[in-house]
């Protein structure tokens, strides 16, 4: 009987909290709504490769419906247009020998690109077998229509009978390829690839649940009702707030940044430097985000549930999903995700060495989402003062 009444007590409690029942049975919902719009789009992916110097037959080969070829002049250098093109790769012939530089900053299209190019070498064998074997069967009728000649009309004395020239066979060009990587090596693999990603990411997450929950225990034991009461501004408020959990966010970016890049040897092209103040302007848009939401959420349980809503779809947009191969109005959406800018800045930025002028954009929307959840959470506190 007691455990009944606990469970009724338990029933009671979710049933008068619609907020709870309204994340708990939507929240899933709405994200399986949305993976299933991700992964329902059969557009096709296609990988830009840049050429210099390469056989007219190897560049028609490499032609399919998932490559771009560009063509370049021989002064062209790999790293210099793999970047400002971002190209997938760029392929670079001095005689027989195929120099390959890929960017692999998406394993996706350095695949494309190795399928491409064995997929063309192999397509100019066949077309040289074919060749070689059409010509031998001309060949081969030639001398057999000789031969019934010779047969029907004998060679008088003295008279020379002329046999039909010998067929050159075609061949297929061999080529010798070599193969490097802007970012990473042949064995880098997809944690290799999108941990800049992931650093951004965990940075994000763990800075909006700690603050989140940090602020709202402070609403729910009273310190922040009577701190209200005394007659600071609720401006001072949320900068003490943003001031002090700044500097625990500053310390783990820095910490989680060391760790991802001792312990694991990541491989970053640009500067480190930068790749900490991406993730420190992350940090700071999760923090006042955190504390934003906060106001919304009567308990930590209701807390934890804002996070399928508002950092799970940031996963799919931050870069681990290529953005640009969404359908357009998921591509849209991405933009109201702060996620979606500092990953695209963090990859350029590591992937593909670029400096901070390159992301300045980026950092600056980062700096105006941060300012707006400022703003709103001064706001926001006006409807906890009674005094």
């Amino acid at each position: 009987m007691r455990t009944i009444a606990i469970v009724k007590r338990v029933l009671r409690e979710m049933v008068r909290d619609k907020r709870t029942l309204a994340l708990m049975f939507l929240a899933p919902l709405l994200i399986l709504t949305l993976m299933y719009f991700l992964f329902q789009n059969n557009a096709t992916n296609v990988a830009p490769i840049g050429v210099s110097r390469v056989d007219s037959q190897l560049v028609t080969a490499l032609k399919n419906s998932h490559t771009q070829i560009k063509s370049y002049d021989a002064q062209a250098t790999a790293r210099t247009q793999i970047r400002r093109d971002n190209l997938a790769a760029f392929i670079h012939q001095q005689d027989g020998r195929l120099t390959v530089t890929y960017q692999n900053s998406q394993p996706s299209d350095t695949a494309l690109v190795r399928q491409a190019l064995q997929g063309a070498r192999t397509k100019l064998k066949v077309q040289a077998l074919v060749a070689a074997t059409k010509t031998q069967r001309r060949a081969l009728q030639r001398q057999t229509k000789a031969l019934k000649t010779l047969l029907q009309q004998r060679p008088q004395a003295g008279q020379t009978v002329r046999t039909p020239a010998k067929s050159v066979a075609a061949t297929a060009p061999t080529y010798t390829v070599t193969s490097h990587y802007l970012y990473g090596s042949a064995d880098s693999t997809f944690f290799d690839t999108f941990l800049p990603i992931l650093l951004g990411f965990f940075v994000f997450f763990f800075v909006f649940l700690i603050s989140g929950i940090s602020l709202l225990n402070e609403r729910t034991t009273g310190t922040l009702t009577r701190l209200l009461a005394t007659p600071i501004r609720r401006g001072e408020i949320i900068a003490g707030y943003l001031v002090g959990y700044g500097l625990f966010a500053i310390v783990q970016t820095v910490l989680t940044v060391a760790f991802a890049l001792t312990v694991f040897k990541v491989h970053m092209l640009g500067s480190v430097a930068v790749i900490l103040l991406i993730n420190f302007l992350l940090a700071m848009v999760a923090l006042s985000l955190g504390i934003f939401i906060s106001t919304f959420a009567n308990s930590e349980f209701q807390m934890m549930q804002f996070i399928p809503l508002l950092i799970v779809p940031q996963i799919f947009f931050s870069g681990l999903i290529a953005v640009d191969q969404m359908p357009t109005w998921l591509q849209g959406l991405a933009h109201i995700f702060p996620l979606y800018y500092g990953g695209q800045a963090l990859m350029d930025v590591a992937t593909r060495g670029v400096g901070l002028g390159a992301v300045a954009g980026d950092l600056w929307i980062l700096v105006l989402f941060a300012v707006v959840f400022t703003v709103l959470n001064v706001v926001g506190l006006k409807r906890y003062r009674r005094v």
